[in-house]
């Protein structure tokens, strides 16, 4: 039990950087303010379907909040809760995923695509947007907006990019069984 609680630590550590690296580094802006298209939703889909959701938890909340310190302010509490969710949602798919075991065929897959639509609708259709009504007073056509935006964006990458990754990483895993003895 130590080993893994070492490398989920370590897991959290690396996928909060890389989700911070990506999320404020690597994007394109999608034509609706405070909405850009990135990648570190699939770095955190991949990392919750290997780690669980305490793990994809911490990535999405540690990540995002650091994105929106590097911008000088103060975070964004509704959209972090909401990358946070993200993370817990598809962490609670992993046991299905079978990732770790090398285990990432058609089932698998349409795992993946699931709790990840399902993450990003419940995180930026209902969270994101109702918290930034009830914390921030913002308008509520602009919210939905960029949650609708945020919704399809991020699905699009982290299925794109979670399943490319997924199906990399499960082919350097050696299946119980795969090993001849000489």
């Amino acid at each position: 039990m130590k080993k893994n609680s070492i490398k989920t630590v370590v897991a959290i550590g690396i996928g909060a950087a890389l989700f911070f690296v990506l999320g404020r580094f690597v994007s394109i802006p999608s034509g609706i303010p405070n909405t850009n298209i990135t990648l570190q939703y699939a770095i955190l889909g991949l990392l919750s379907a290997m780690f669980g959701p305490v793990a994809g938890g911490l990535i999405g909340f540690i990540g995002h909040t650091l994105i929106d310190l590097s911008w000088g302010g103060s975070p964004w509490w509704s959209w972090v809760l909401a990358s946070a969710l993200v993370g817990v949602v598809s962490g609670l798919f992993s046991k299905k995923m079978g990732i770790n075991e090398g285990n990432f065929g058609k089932k698998e897959i349409i795992t993946f695509v699931v709790a990840t639509v399902v993450a990003h609708a419940a995180s930026w259709l209902v969270v994101a947007p109702v918290l930034d009504i009830l914390i921030y007073a913002e308008p509520v056509n602009k919210v939905f907006a960029q949650g609708a935006m945020a919704a399809l964006v991020n699905s699009v990458t982290t299925i794109v990019v979670g399943v490319l990754l997924a199906l990399a990483y499960t082919k350097t895993i050696a299946k119980s069984g795969s090993l001849d003895k000489e």
